[in-house]
């Protein structure tokens, strides 16, 4: 049995976690943290981590940015893996995030879906057959009207995973608004569309001439986010200390 902690577990996807856990006999979330108080939870919930005095395997984070460096911490104090699902991290956090993994099991994914992180590897072989045959490369991601990012984390995951396969010789473009030209060869275009309650639709467009091959995956619930989150924390839970990701995972 896994004994998670769920950090944020008050949010939308705390909620989701908690849902799934509660009917999943090899997990049992032991205690939360959040500020906010207005849900009744099967455990304790304490207002920040430092206050948690139930002991626990693992942590499920799905919080905020600006808690991230304090999480961080407490974890490399206390000798507890993490399961890092917070986005919107600037490059001092990643800086943390790096340093912590030197002392404690920690794993970040752009995107915790399992289906996702299949299509990471999907994108690299296919990229190592289209490019070389003069095949572009376009990346479409779709998401509802309140997210803040543009474009999203994953789809940035995507373009590397055929860059990684290109030997990093690709340049990314997120607008030709500007500019009146043929497209360039060493490009992936990268565009975002925002609108209604849109969960999350990411496409990698390969096309030749006359043929067009697509890679696509559509969520249609966070759930699958909350799914790939639970099976990382059982996996992460008694790790030697590194930097882990969904990969590792799905192997």
């Amino acid at each position: 049995m896994t004994k998670v902690l769920m950090h944020g577990c008050n949010g939308h996807m705390g909620r989701v976690i908690t849902d799934i856990c509660s009917t999943d006999p090899d997990v049992e979330i032991v205690a939360g943290v959040d500020k906010y108080k207005g849900v009744d939870n099967a455990y304790p919930v304490f207002d920040s981590i430092q206050e948690v005095n139930v002991d626990f395997d693992v942590v499920i984070d799905f919080s905020n940015a600006a808690a991230v460096d304090g999480l961080l911490s407490y974890c490399e104090s206390n000798n507890k893996p993490v399961v890092l699902c917070t986005t919107g991290l600037d490059e001092a956090m990643l800086a943390h995030v790096d340093a912590a993994s030197k002392n404690v099991a920690v794993l970040r994914s752009a995107n915790m879906s399992l289906g996702v992180n299949t299509l990471f590897d999907l994108c690299k072989k296919a990229t190592a057959v289209f490019a070389e045959a003069g095949f572009d490369i376009e990346i479409v991601e779709k998401h509802h009207n309140q997210k803040l990012d543009a474009p999203s984390g994953t789809a940035l995951a995507l373009a590397d995973a055929c860059n990684d396969a290109l030997n990093e010789k690709y340049e990314y473009v997120y607008d030709r608004a500007s500019r009146r030209q043929k497209r360039p060869v060493n490009e992936i275009g990268i565009s975002s569309v925002r609108g209604g309650n849109i969960v999350g639709e990411h496409e990698v467009i390969f096309a030749g001439l006359d043929e067009v091959i697509t890679i696509k995956h559509t969520a249609y619930s966070k759930s699958v986010f909350a799914k790939g989150a639970v099976q990382a924390a059982k996996y992460l839970a008694g790790k030697s200390a590194g930097l882990y990701d969904m990969t590792d995972v799905i192997k």
